[in-house]
C-alpha cells in the first residue's frame, strides 16, 4: 500500500529546514558522490545552492499564508507567474495551461544566508474543483520538487561545461524552459541514482535568455533531434486514434457506467457495458494516458475532464465526441477531395450538404444541436455586452433577435441575464421546437417568440440581432446574402453581435486555424480574419465597430451597426413578435 504523502505544510517545513542546514559545499558531495576534488570546486566556484523547491495546491490564498506563518516564513509580496511549471503540469495532466495558475513565491528562510530561498510553485486548488485529482497525484509523487543552484556570472560556455559534468555524474536533462517574468533560463536534470539528498531533481537557474544552451539541453541537436521530431510527429500522426477512442467510450456508455470516487474493476464494467474485458481493458489504458479515467488498485474511476463526457454533466460535450467520431470523422477522411477540387468532402461524401442530411435525420438533427450547444461556455459574457444591457434598460423594453438560434441556449442566457428583454428566434421547425421547450424551462417562454424560415425571414424592428457561429459556415456570396437581410431588417439604432473565431492577422496559435480546416471540409464555409468580416459588412452597408470582445473557446464577438438607410427588401417579413 502507498504510504500516504505528507500535507502540504509538514513539506513545507522540511522544506526550510534542508535549506537552512545545508550549503553549497556540503550539499554538492552529496548530489554528485563522484566527484574529485578538482571537480567540486569548479562547480563551487560557478554556482551557488539557491532553493529547494516544491509545488502548494492550498484551498485558498489565506491558507496559503498561515501554511508559509507556522513556518517562519514571510508571503512573497511580488509573486511571479510560473512558465515552465505551468507548462510541465499542463503536459502531464492533460489540462490547458491557462487553467493553471502558478505562481512562483521565494521567501527567506530564518537562519540561513539571504540568498537561499525556499522556493514555492503554487496552484490554488478550491474545495470541489476539477483540479483535485492532479493535486492529489501531485502530493503523491511530487514531481516539481528539486534543489536549485544559481549559476554566477552565466556565459554558453560555462553553462554547457555545468551541463556535460552533471551528465558526466548520472545527472540526465529532463526539461527546461526560459520565464520572460523572471528573465531567466532554467535547466532542469534528474539527480544521479545515487545521490544522497533525498530530491530526485536538480535545476541549473541562470540569469538572461539562452536559447543555444536550452535547445542542446532539450535535445535539439543531431539524432536526439531526429528522434525528437520523429516521436512529435508520430504523436500527431496518432491524434485520429484519441478522437475514435474518446467517440468510442461514450457509445460504450463508458463515462456514465464509471464515478469519480468509487473505482470499478474491468471485467465488472466489460460485464456492464457488454464489451469484450480484454478489449476494454486496451481502451482503458489508451483513457487512462489520456486523463480521461485513472486506474487504481481496486479497478478504475473517471477523472473531472471525464466528467465533460458523461449525459448528465452540465455543459456535457458528449454530443460533440460524437459527432467528430461519426459524421464528421469520415467527412475528414475526405479531406484530399476538398483540398483537390474546393467542394466541401462533406457534401462529396453523403451526395448532399450536412445542413440538408442533418434534416433528413431527426436523430442526428438532434445530436448536432446539441454538439453545438456543449460549446455553451463561450456564452458566458455574453450577456454583458454593452448592446443587451442598452436594450434591456431602455424605457421601451428592447427586442432580442437570435437568427439561426439553435436549441434556445444563447437566447435563454441573454433573457435570463435580462429579464426585461424579449427575444426572437429564427430557426428550422425541429429546432424551434426543441428552444420552445428549453425556453419554457428556463421560464423565459412568455417573453420568447419563434420564427419559423430561413435567413430572409430576419424580423424586422427589433434593437439586437445575433449571428452566432452561423456565417462560418457559408462562403463569401452567402454571408454576403446573409448579412444584406439582417441590414435590411435592423432600425437605424439596432445592433448586430457576431459570435465567431476570428483567425489571427499573424500566424500565431488559434482555435480559429483547426476551425478553418473543420468548416471547410464539412460545410464549404470558413473562419476569417477580422479585416474579411469589415469588408463583408461594409458590402452590406454595414460597418464594424473598433470594440471586438474575446470570449471562452477561442471565440470573439463583433460589434456592427448600419452605415445607410435601408435597403430594398424583396418581401415584408414575420412582425418579431409573430409566434411560429
Amino acid at each position: 500500500m502507498t504510504a500516504t504523502p505528507p500535507c502540504d505544510a509538514t513539506y513545507l517545513r522540511a522544506t526550510a529546514d534542508f535549506v537552512r542546514d545545508h550549503d553549497t559545499a556540503a550539499l554538492l558531495p552529496l548530489l554528485l558522490p563522484g566527484l574529485d576534488r578538482a571537480e567540486l570546486r569548479s562547480l563551487a566556484e560557478h554556482c551557488r545552492f539557491a532553493h529547494a523547491a516544491l509545488l502548494l495546491l492550498p484551498p485558498d490564498e489565506e491558507t496559503l499564508r498561515t501554511q508559509l506563518a507556522s513556518c517562519d516564513l514571510d508571503f512573497d509580496a511580488d509573486p511571479r507567474p510560473s512558465v515552465v511549471v505551468r507548462r510541465r503540469l499542463a503536459e502531464r495532466h492533460g489540462r490547458d495551461e491557462a487553467e493553471l495558475d502558478v505562481t512562483i513565491l521565494r521567501p527567506s528562510v530564518p537562519g540561513a544566508p539571504k540568498e537561499r530561498t525556499v522556493e514555492i510553485f503554487a496552484l490554488t486548488v478550491p474545495p470541489g474543483s476539477d483540479l483535485a485529482e492532479l493535486a492529489a497525484h501531485e502530493r503523491e509523487h511530487r514531481h516539481e520538487s528539486h534543489l536549485a543552484f544559481e549559476v554566477q556570472h552565466p556565459d554558453p560556455l560555462a553553462l554547457r561545461g555545468l551541463c556535460a559534468l552533471l551528465a558526466r555524474h548520472g545527472a540526465a536533462p529532463d526539461g527546461g524552459g526560459y520565464n520572460p517574468h523572471e528573465d531567466a533560463t532554467v535547466l532542469y536534470f534528474t539527480a544521479p541514482a545515487d545521490s544522497r539528498t533525498g530530491y530526485r531533481r536538480v535545476e541549473l537557474h541562470a540569469g538572461g535568455d539562452h536559447p543555444g544552451v536550452l535547445a542542446d539541453h532539450l535535445g535539439s541537436t543531431g539524432a536526439d533531434r531526429e528522434h525528437r521530431s520523429a516521436e512529435t510527429l508520430l504523436h500527431l500522426l496518432t491524434g485520429a486514434w484519441t478522437t475514435q477512442a474518446l467517440a468510442v467510450s461514450v457509445r460504450l456508455g463508458l463515462p456514465d457506467a464509471l464515478d469519480t470516487r468509487t473505482a470499478t474493476d474491468a471485467p465488472a464494467l466489460a460485464h456492464t457495458l457488454g464489451a469484450d474485458p480484454q478489449s476494454l481493458g486496451t481502451l482503458l489504458r489508451y483513457l487512462t494516458m489520456l486523463t480521461v479515467v485513472t486506474e487504481h488498485h481496486d479497478g478504475y474511476r473517471l477523472t473531472g475532464l471525464g466528467t465533460l463526457l458523461r449525459a448528465d454533466t452540465p455543459g456535457t460535450m458528449r454530443a460533440l465526441a460524437l459527432m467528430y467520431g461519426g459524421p464528421f470523422y469520415r467527412s475528414f477522411a475526405a479531406l484530399e477531395h476538398t483540398v483537390r477540387t474546393g467542394e466541401a468532402a462533406f457534401d462529396h461524401l453523403f451526395g448532399e450538404n450536412h445542413f440538408l442530411h442533418f434534416a433528413r435525420d431527426p436523430e442526428l438533427a438532434s445530436l448536432f444541436d446539441q454538439s453545438m450547444a456543449a460549446s455553451a461556455r463561450m456564452f458566458d459574457p455574453v450577456p454583458a455586452h454593452p448592446a443587451f444591457t442598452a436594450a434591456a434598460e431602455a424605457p421601451r423594453p428592447g427586442t432580442v433577435v437570435d437568427i439561426a438560434g439553435g436549441n434556445g441556449e444563447l437566447l435563454g442566457r441573454l433573457l435570463t441575464a435580462h429579464p426585461r428583454l424579449h427575444g426572437v428566434l429564427l430557426e428550422r421547425p425541429h429546432a424551434v421546437e426543441a428552444a420552445r421547450t428549453r425556453l419554457d424551462a428556463l421560464g423565459c417562454g412568455d417573453r420568447s417568440s419563434y420564427v419559423t424560415g430561413d435567413f430572409a425571414d430576419v424580423p424586422a424592428g427589433a434593437d439586437v440581432y445575433v449571428l452566432s457561429r452561423v456565417l462560418h459556415d457559408w462562403d463569401d456570396a452567402r454571408c454576403a446574402e446573409i448579412l444584406r437581410h439582417c441590414a435590411r431588417a435592423m432600425p437605424a439604432h439596432a445592433d448586430l453581435l457576431i459570435i465567431e473565431r476570428v483567425l489571427p492577422s499573424d500566424a500565431s496559435t488559434s482555435l480559429a486555424t483547426a476551425w478553418d480546416l473543420h468548416m471547410m471540409a464539412n460545410t464549404g464555409g470558413r473562419e476569417r480574419r477580422a479585416d474579411h468580416y469589415a469588408r463583408l459588412l461594409a458590402d452590406a452597408g454595414l460597418h464594424l465597430l473598433d470594440d471586438a470582445t474575446p470570449l471562452p473557446l477561442g471565440a470573439t464577438v463583433l460589434h456592427a451597426r448600419r452605415t445607410t438607410s435601408p435597403l430594398p427588401h424583396p418581401a415584408q417579413a414575420p412582425e418579431a413578435t409573430q409566434p411560429a
